[in-house]
């Protein structure tokens, strides 16, 4: 590992980890009095398990990015992939406020759909420019699938 992908790749890390812990701020406002009261699906996890998985997430994503940076961001298609990237991370923050913060399931369902959409073609972006990278985003696509599930029934049973 160069010096370069170590930074690059630290730095997107840290990003991402950033939006990680606002939307845990966003999760606890909620998660007190609000989502235990909900009535959830037979599929739910233990909320034990959300912490763990999310960080993981977060450092996958932020390792794929860094290797999209590491090959130069004056490239378009480097620029283009990790703009794909800021938009979901973006709606990936936001889910929390709506579904959490807000207390509006039906909202959030709108916003992750949309943010599975985007990143099915940051994927695309990233396998232009590094197939390792886009290949760390899977995890995340298919986490953000479960959590559409767990989403929609959440909304339907409430």
């Amino acid at each position: 590992m160069t010096k370069k992908l170590f930074f690059r790749s630290s730095v997107a890390i840290g990003i991402c980890l950033l939006f990680g812990f606002m939307g845990s701020i966003a999760t606890q406002t909620g998660f007190d009095g609000w989502y235990p009261e909900l009535n959830k699906p037979w599929f739910d996890p233990p909320d034990s398990m959300f912490g763990p998985i999310l960080f993981l997430m977060y450092v996958l994503m932020g390792i794929a990015a860094g290797i999209v940076w590491s090959k130069g961001f004056y490239h378009k298609w480097v620029k283009t992939a990790l703009y794909h990237f800021g938009f979901q991370l973006l709606l990936t923050g936001s889910w929390s406020l709506l579904f959490f913060g807000l207390q509006k399931p039906l909202l959030a369902l709108l916003n992750i759909i949309a943010l599975f959409i985007l990143l099915l073609f940051t994927i695309k972006w990233f396998k232009v420019v590094n197939n390792i990278a886009a290949y760390l985003l899977i995890p995340y696509a298919i986490w953000v699938l479960f959590a559409i599930a767990l989403n929609f029934e959440i909304w339907r049973l409430n």
